[in-house]
């Protein structure tokens, strides 16, 4: 099967409701993106994914070492918010890769 093709399966929480998300390598952007265009998300991502903003923000479940992924905009922007949980990340920092396959996300930007 072609690498680009692979399946990336995704499940992801917005307050009460839960979807499961298949998509693939390079489909979208960043997650931010593809939340984006799987739920109706006002005020997220107001910065335009640039890592400044907070308001595109997840917890993200199932991923060992991901505190390692942090971009440089991201480390900063989390730090100032006070948010040390390795588990919260900016969606727009989140690029959609094979390690995000059998993630769990829940969508937390509204709570900060």
């Amino acid at each position: 099967m072609d690498e680009h093709r692979k399946e990336i399966t995704i499940s992801i929480k917005n307050e009460a409701e839960k979807r499961i998300v298949i998509t693939y390598k390079n489909e979208y952007r960043n997650l931010m993106q593809l939340l984006n265009n799987n739920f109706y998300l006002e005020g997220f991502g107001e910065c335009g994914g640039m890592g400044r903003c907070v308001t595109c923000l997840v917890r993200i479940n199932g991923l060992e070492g991901l505190s390692n992924l942090l971009e440089r905009n991201e480390k900063v922007t989390l730090g100032k918010m006070g948010l040390a949980d390795s588990d919260l990340r900016l969606s727009c920092q989140v690029l959609i890769t094979d390690d995000l396959n059998n993630a769990m996300i829940d969508i937390v930007a509204e709570n900060y």
